[in-house]
């Protein structure tokens, strides 16, 4: 499978909140990295997918701009609707992914976007009034981070 049929097959898959099949395309070495989560490995990242299409709600997924850097190099751009689950607010998120590739699988996966922007979307006041500072982020990623192990935890 190329590169390209990957990130398509991913991101298909995505659409459809099938984390099996998400999951299926990363190698087994895998990390993950974004503004929320933080570094994962391929355990966590896993998982990741598979709590977030379970407690998906009102969730769309548009993507495209695939941009082979090269043999093992590729960056798109993918935009996810859906309403927080604390809050219950509408998020718009758009986001850039950079990956690279090991045998036609995801073996780092970072995805970018403005923290500040989603913190305002997900949080509303209090995103909008802390969600520049370090403290707000380090406080969002430590809750995630803590929602993921309960939700492995709770998965065994």
């Amino acid at each position: 499978m190329t590169n390209e049929e990957t990130i398509n097959r991913f991101y298909t898959a995505f659409q459809q909140l099938d984390y099996a099949t998400m999951q299926s395309c990363y190698h087994n070495e895998a990390v993950f990295n974004d503004p929320v989560f933080g570094l994962l490995d391929i355990t966590e990242t896993r998982a990741m997918w598979e709590m977030l299409c379970k407690r998906a709600k009102d969730f769309s997924l548009v993507y495209g701009n695939i941009q082979l850097l090269d043999e093992e190099y590729t960056t798109c751009n993918w935009t996810a609707s859906y309403l927080f689950s604390k809050t219950g607010r509408r998020v718009v998120n758009r986001i850039t992914a950079h990956m690279k590739f090991k045998d036609g699988l995801i073996i780092e996966h970072t995805d970018a976007f403005d923290i500040y922007r989603w913190t305002r979307q997900a949080l509303g006041l209090p995103g909008l009034l802390f969600g520049w500072s370090p403290w707000m982020n380090r406080r969002i990623q430590r809750q995630a981070k803590e929602g993921l192990v309960t939700f492995m935890d709770n998965s065994d």
